[in-house]
């Protein structure tokens, strides 16, 4: 079974857990107590935070995976480094003998830092990048070729 476990604040993620579900994805969206609404506030201060490699307070995360052998997370990228809340699911979620990808979303379409941690942690992990798949509905192709 596959299970795509994503943050949106801006709505990027929901159009890719749309896409996900259409390619047999169980969903699971994170929501994070202190990042409610996309404003300029959270969104400066959601970068200040990634940046530094904060983790954000989660409502209601269910970090059970057992069922599940592959894992997708989804998380936008902020200030080159994953979401507060995508931090804390990584740190709160055994991905221990899962297959592991991630689909990074951003306004450059790049995500070089975020990437060089994949890389350190999860060597075997599969990433695609998006950029702005809210805006540029054509980036989704990616992941019908990338996984």
């Amino acid at each position: 079974m596959k299970l795509f476990i994503y943050y949106s604040l801006s709505g990027n993620g929901d159009i890719i857990a749309d896409k996900m579900k259409e390619l047999g994805y169980d969903l699971r969206k994170v929501n994070a107590k202190s990042l409610k609404k996309n404003n300029f506030w959270n969104i400066f201060k959601g970068g200040f935070l990634a940046g530094i490699g904060a983790k954000a307070k989660l409502i209601d995360y269910n970090n059970d995976i057992s069922n599940y052998d592959e894992i997708c997370i989804g998380s936008p990228i902020w200030n080159g480094k994953f979401s507060c809340p995508i931090n804390t699911v990584l740190a709160k979620t055994n991905l221990d003998n899962k297959n592991i990808k991630f689909i990074l979303y951003s306004g450059s379409g790049e995500a070089k830092k975020a990437i060089k941690k994949i890389n350190k942690k999860y060597p075997n992990a599969q990433i695609i990048v998006l950029k702005e798949p809210k805006k540029y509905n054509e980036e989704l192709e990616k992941i019908n070729g990338g996984f």
